[in-house]
């Protein structure tokens, strides 16, 4: 079995679990309720299981059960889309050996005036990794990128894996404006790429960004460099950023976080992106740099 960017994982099979619960969208179904059969493949490493014979090592396909019948008990939706991506996003977060799942809901008793065998939605949800880079030159620009860090790392739908040192650089363009101060994150996410952009629009609107200038100094700004191996080209959303193998200030903090990380379009690592700069298009100011967000004790910075 293939998930994750095509990279074989284990899986463990639950099939036809059934629950009573609330779910619809004609007032009969909210008020007398129906059945409801559970398929899932929970994708894991059951290696160290296998040869530990530890329960604690692999997910307990017992609880997994549970929290399904729980969740899907304790809430109630119009759609079974719903039910699906909602059940699927409360296991994600709740078990951390699983790293996707395939999940199906089946309604054998929609409301269907015709002869039928059944009704299913079938999704498939992963974390997913992301690179996203950080800057500000307006104020406490620490704090700023600290703040940024502090958001994810208390979203629910986002892991905080790794976080750059701070570096120091001129600024990009031809703005007169104070020195920025950069970084990088390494982070997994339930959201989809349109999602992500909405989280990090939010956390720099949070932290008083404003566009009235292009290149123009700000508290606060995020670009999603990398989202796995996608390549994007939308109006409002280009993966990977079509900037970021020019600017030695994206290139420098994420090398300490991601040296290997393939370029999806040029198929170059981070690393061999940043050697083939040319002298003169490196920021004369990287003067260093400061570790950002040192109260996250389970937060990995780079030294």
């Amino acid at each position: 079995m293939t998930c994750m960017k095509g990279m074989l994982m284990d899986s463990i099979k639950m099939i036809q679990l059934e629950v009573f619960a609330y779910h619809g969208c004609e007032e009969d179904e909210k008020i007398n309720g129906q059945k409801f059969y559970i398929d899932a493949d929970l994708y894991t490493d059951t290696r160290d299981a296998g040869i530990s014979d530890d329960l604690d090592a692999t997910v307990n396909y017992a609880a997994v059960c549970q929290f399904i019948h729980k969740f899907m008990t304790q809430h109630r939706f119009d759609l079974i889309e719903a039910a699906a991506e909602q059940t699927v996003r409360a296991l994600l977060r709740e078990f951390p050996k699983i790293r996707a799942i395939d999940f199906s809901i089946y309604k054998p008793e929609a409301p269907i005036n015709l002869s039928f065998g059944n009704v299913a939605v079938c999704i498939h949800r992963q974390w997913n990794r992301a690179i996203l880079s950080i800057g500000s030159n307006i104020g406490d620009r620490e704090a700023y990128l600290n703040g940024a860090v502090d958001s994810l790392y208390d979203d629910e739908n986002c892991r905080v894996n790794m976080v750059s040192n701070y570096l120091e650089t001129e600024p990009y363009g031809p703005v007169l404006q104070d020195n920025f101060l950069n970084g990088c994150i390494e982070i997994e996410t339930l959201y989809s790429p349109a999602e992500l952009l909405t989280k990090i629009n939010q956390i720099e609107k949070e932290a008083g960004r404003t566009r009235e200038v292009h290149w123009g100094p700000r508290t606060l700004d995020i670009d999603i460099i990398f989202y796995e191996d996608k390549i994007i080209d939308e109006v409002n959303l280009k993966i990977p950023h079509v900037e970021m193998h020019k600017r030695l200030f994206v290139l420098e903090p994420l090398k300490q976080i991601a040296p290997y990380w393939i370029h999806p379009v040029f198929h170059k690592t981070v690393s061999q992106l940043l050697e083939e700069l040319k002298p003169e298009s490196r920021c004369a100011g990287c003067n260093g740099c400061t570790a950002g967000n040192e109260k996250r004790a389970d937060i990995n910075h780079m030294e």
